[in-house]
């Protein structure tokens, strides 16, 4: 009999152990919470990448590199006392259930839109809870809840500006209809210029080839913060046009990020045929090159 899926996850946790007892692998026996942290996220992107390339293959594998990473997070909880995968589990399947009272419950949700309303609503009501059992010590704690509470400044800004406008949504501040979504771009497509009208002569020019941001002219602070602020409200708007389509921006970018990156590589295998490399070629060289890629990439999609 092949083993279970119990016995295969109980083998791992066995396995973690291991590693990190006495006589175990030096490396993993040094890892702490932060040191781990980095690998984290990185397995994380490749997890959304091997996704992004429909590569199920791939995936299995970096689905099980995310794994080790609540393993190993686990084992060292376990050491020091605090908590253990069984608590991760326990917490997991209890989670789980709670917040699915339409499945496991007697609460009817018929759309998505029903389930995260209700999803709120519980969220909420576990709050107050863990503010009852606390005593509700400070006045923070036991201030009225934000709609945006929970939303973590720590994560991708891409996914926070879409998690707050999503947030903000559900309770109805959001746009009637995608129209209003492109009034606002152009409402701070146009703030933003007029800001350009501070910027020192000659005005914004492309930064000097070779090191970015050289013979860039000097910005004064003030105006520098104005346009990173008229740039932040131009991002947030097209993070939101991106949550109206029900697309991920930061998946979205990540695609055009690779678009650029394979088009870019085409040109330099074109330049270096003739021996050159792009800072060798002329700018109008470079467009022509640019719209080759793009127009070999339709031809042969």
């Amino acid at each position: 009999m092949p083993p279970t899926t119990g016995e295969r996850f109980e083998r791992a946790v066995a396995i973690m152990h291991r590693l990190r007892a006495p006589g175990g692998c030096p490396w993993d026996r040094e890892q702490t919470f932060d040191s781990i942290k980095p690998f984290t996220l990185e397995e994380t992107y490749e997890v959304l990448e091997a996704i992004d390339n429909r590569d199920w293959d791939e995936l299995s594998g970096e689905l099980g590199d995310l794994l080790l990473q609540v393993l190993f997070y686990s084992e060292m909880s376990r050491e020091q006392g605090t908590f253990s995968i069984d608590d991760v589990l326990d917490r997991l399947s209890t989670k789980l259930v709670e917040r699915h009272p339409h499945v496991f419950g007697d609460v009817q949700a018929e759309t998505s839109s029903e389930v995260i309303r209700n999803w709120e609503a519980i969220k909420a009501e576990e709050k107050k809870k863990r503010l009852a059992a606390g005593g509700g010590k400070s006045t923070k704690e036991s201030a009225p809840q934000s709609v945006l509470a929970g939303v973590s400044p720590a994560m991708p800004s891409l996914l926070e500006a879409h998690k707050l406008s999503s947030r903000a949504a559900h309770v109805g501040f959001d746009w009637p209809n995608v129209e209003g979504l492109f009034d606002k771009l152009h409402e701070e497509t146009e703030e933003l210029r007029e800001q350009l009208k501070d910027f020192p002569a000659p005005g914004p020019r492309p930064p000097a080839r070779g090191i970015a941001g050289s013979g860039a002219p000097g910005v004064p602070e003030a105006l520098r913060a104005r346009l990173e602020e008229e740039v932040g409200d131009l991002l947030f708007v097209l993070v939101n046009i991106a949550r109206y389509l029900s697309l991920d921006p930061e998946s979205a970018l990540k695609k055009t990020n690779r678009k650029f990156k394979r088009r870019f590589q085409w040109i330099e295998d074109q330049l270096r045929v003739s021996g050159r490399s792009p800072e060798q070629a002329a700018a109008e060289e470079l467009e022509s090159l640019w719209q080759q890629a793009k127009q070999t990439e339709k031809s042969h999609p």
